[in-house]
């Protein structure tokens, strides 16, 4: 197969250069149901590959997610970029020094790498000073142990202190139509302090696809049974959004998930959703989205559009899930 070229972008003013669009790799062990093959899911991120994405997240506390990542990617070594995540024991939070070297040592074995590309802290961690976590990290930079320094899901003063400590690359949060809050403060920190942006659940877990309605059943292990999003009745009051994508898709000769990840890209030229999937056939789809041109009327016609419509989206977590991310 012949290997395609992706647009590039820029994660950061440090030159950390990824694909227009990453992939998320959590779902394939889990969290949406029961994990998938692991050949097929070794097939679909080489795969990915071959289409043009070089960037690709996982984390350690993905069950065997790494070990998935790091056997599909070990023949492309220094084509691609693997970013993994530390910032828990078990279930609870844990960033101190100790455990994050303890994380990335493992992350190194599992990932079968030399160095990790993108290491972010998964959460704060409110019982250690986020100038411990960030000084630990800039250590083991300065080791050969990783080479950029993220956060995921931080606040902004949390994200100023650490990048005064060492420079952060890329914060990672959700992002996507359906939720906006980034918006407000975290995008024009970011802007300001020059760090990349990299949306997690772009399509909404799955919602902004238009695959999914008030109808539709979950397998008992998918954790979307236990986000108050989506209860039947926030699905079906949020229908409006997907009725407004469905058009704007129709007019591009696009998809729902395409226009919604288009959005995305055409916010900033320093954000870079990661989609997640486990089917070859929604990876190609997703892919397509860089080559969906929105306008600035059309992102115009967009706002307006939203803002007659009353999203609800709900609590994103369940709340005992809230309390123990420390948000």
């Amino acid at each position: 197969m012949n290997r395609s070229i992706m647009q590039k972008r820029k994660l950061g003013k440090n030159g950390l250069e990824v694909s227009a669009l990453g992939l998320g790799c959590m779902g394939m062990s889990g969290a949406y149901g029961p994990a998938s093959d692991k050949k097929e899911m070794i097939f679909l991120i080489r795969s990915a590959v071959e289409l043009g994405v070089t960037f690709f997240d996982t984390a350690e506390r993905y069950g065997n997610n790494e070990e998935l990542v790091g056997e599909a990617l070990e023949p492309f070594h220094g084509e691609v970029v693997i970013a993994t995540k530390f910032g828990f024991d078990g279930p609870n939070l844990n960033s101190r020094p100790e455990r994050i070297r303890q994380i990335a040592e493992a992350s190194l074995k599992k990932l079968r790498v030399d160095v990790i590309d993108l290491f972010y802290q998964h959460r704060v961690d409110l019982d250690v000073p986020i100038e411990d976590v960030a000084g630990t990290v800039k250590d083991l930079i300065k080791e050969g142990k990783v080479k950029y320094f993220g956060m995921s899901e931080a606040g902004t003063k949390t994200i100023r202190r650490a990048h005064a400590v060492q420079p952060l690359t890329a914060v990672q949060s959700e992002y996507s139509l359906w939720w906006r809050d980034p918006e407000a403060e975290v995008l024009p920190t970011l802007e300001e302090l020059g760090i990349g942006f990299v949306p997690f659940s772009p399509l909404g877990k799955g919602f902004l696809t238009g695959k999914i309605n008030k109808n539709t059943t979950f397998d008992k292990t998918d954790s979307r049974n236990a986000s108050p999003r989506f209860s039947p009745e926030n699905r079906e009051a949020n229908q409006a959004l997907i009725e407004l994508l469905s058009k704007i898709s129709a007019n591009k000769n696009a998809t729902s998930a395409q226009i919604a990840l288009a959005w995305l890209l055409a916010r900033k030229n320093w954000i870079v959703p990661i989609p997640g999937t486990r089917k070859l056939e929604r990876l190609k789809d997703n892919i397509g989205a860089t080559s969906v041109i929105l306008t600035s009327d059309d992102l115009r016609e967009i706002d307006e559009s939203l803002a007659k419509i009353m999203i609800t989206p709900g609590e994103r977590y369940p709340e005992s899930y809230q309390k123990s991310e420390g948000r």
